[in-house]
Order: structure tokens, then C-alpha cells, then sequence
């Protein structure tokens, strides 16, 4: 990973603790190849009604850390990292990969969120990063909750040159509430389906109980230079 992808001191320090696990899968640097004949299109999901209605000042990929201060948001901290693809599994290099989500009570960074008035004013709720040479990403954050009407979930844009590319929804693979949720039945094919819900699990050795997701994006196309 590229160290100039990081625009902030406390992400580096973030970026250097994740590297340090030696938790990047193999399969983030196999070569296309065979490897394309098995991937499945991610597909689109609603953006919802709480994309942040006012950025916050602080957007790097650190969600736990607000600018400098020292006290961390609550929740499972989880280190969120993937890879973007095109459609024949070549990484995508330069793309810009933003998520939000409510933070441990529920509550959204949006004027019109549920439970405002319990709202964790240290979760940063959005954050932006640009993929590296292997088309790779990372954001650490919490692990998603769920409040009335959703299972839990993260919400994904990804953008190239100001253009939206796709918008979609990452969830937790086994958790009882993705069955009855109406956003993931929306997705017909089964495959897709399961394509956007995967495990979030403790990082081994870890003493504060730190989790790690890796969800891959595919893109239906290759955008256009």
C-alpha cells in the first residue's frame, strides 16, 4: 500500500497498526486471471435517506478518531478493507471509496437521524479513501448495529473523477436480522446476495477484542479513462 494514499497523521498510525496484523488476505494480490471466472457483480443498493447532509470537517478513513481528539468512539473497533475491481477483476487504482453509517446507538450524522439526541459526538460516521495500486482500501471504524427496519449494515459510494460508479450496502455474514431485511431481499440472485454480507472476526492476538472485515467490490463495467 501507498503511504501518500493516507491524508492524515492519525490514519498512517491506524494504517501501520492494520499492516502490522498481516491480516491482507492472499487473494488481494492474486492476478486476474481464473480468478475473474468467479466474481460476482456487486450489486446496486439504495444510498437511503442518511448520506451525510453536512460532511463533517474530519473525513479520512479513521471513523474512531474526531481531528485530534483523544477520546475514541464507541463500539467493536473493526478494520474495513477490500479491493476494488472492474468487471474482469483488474483492480482499480485512484478510486475513491466512501462509507457511513449510524454509530452505536443508531444515530446517523444526518439532520434527520433517529436517537439525535444520543448521537456519539466522537464517531466520525463518513469517511473517504482512495484506492491504491492494487485497487485496495481501508477504513477503521465500528462494527455495524442494527435500528428498527435494519439489520446491520454499511453504506458504500464509489466515485471516479466526481462521477458516482456504485452505490451499495455491506453487511454481517450470519446475523439473524439480514434474513428480514428489505434491502438485502432486494437482491434476487443469490449469489449477489451473498456477495455483499461477510464475516467480521476478531484479529488474532488482539487484547481489545478488534475485528476485521474484507469486503471486495466489482464493479458490472471498467470505467472509462
Amino acid at each position: 500500500m501507498n503511504i501518500e494514499l493516507i491524508t492524515s497523521r492519525k490514519s498512517l498510525i491506524a494504517r501501520r497498526q492494520f499492516l502490522s496484523t498481516s491480516l491482507l488476505s492472499a487473494a488481494c494480490f492474486t492476478t486476474v486471471g481464473a480468478y475473474a471466472e468467479m466474481l460476482t457483480q456487486t450489486p446496486k443498493q439504495s444510498e437511503g435517506p442518511f448520506y451525510p447532509d453536512k460532511l463533517p470537517l474530519d473525513t479520512d478513513n479513521d471513523l474512531l478518531i474526531l481531528n485530534d481528539n483523544l477520546t475514541p468512539a464507541l463500539g467493536e473497533v473493526t478494520y474495513l478493507s477490500g479491493r476494488i475491481l472492474d468487471a474482469k477483476g483488474a483492480p482499480l487504482r485512484g478510486v475513491e471509496v466512501e462509507i457511513w453509517q449510524c454509530d452505536q446507538h443508531g444515530a446517523y450524522l444526518h439532520s434527520h437521524t433517529g436517537n439525535a439526541d444520543k448521537r456519539d459526538k466522537n464517531f466520525q460516521g463518513f469517511g473517504r479513501f482512495l484506492t491504491g495500486s492494487k485497487g485496495e482500501y481501508l477504513f477503521r471504524t465500528i462494527k455495524p448495529v442494527s435500528y428498527p427496519g435494519r439489520a446491520p449494515h454499511i453504506h458504500y459510494k464509489i466515485k471516479s473523477k466526481g462521477k458516482d460508479l456504485l452505490v451499495t450496502q455491506c453487511y454481517v455474514q450470519g446475523d439473524a436480522r439480514n434474513a428480514n431485511d428489505m434491502v438485502i431481499k432486494g437482491i434476487k440472485d443469490e449469489k449477489a446476495r451473498a456477495a455483499v454480507q461477510v464475516p467480521f472476526v476478531p484479529i488474532k492476538n488482539s487484547k481489545v477484542g478488534v475485528l476485521y472485515a474484507q469486503f471486495d467490490i466489482v464493479l458490472g463495467f471498467t470505467p472509462a479513462d
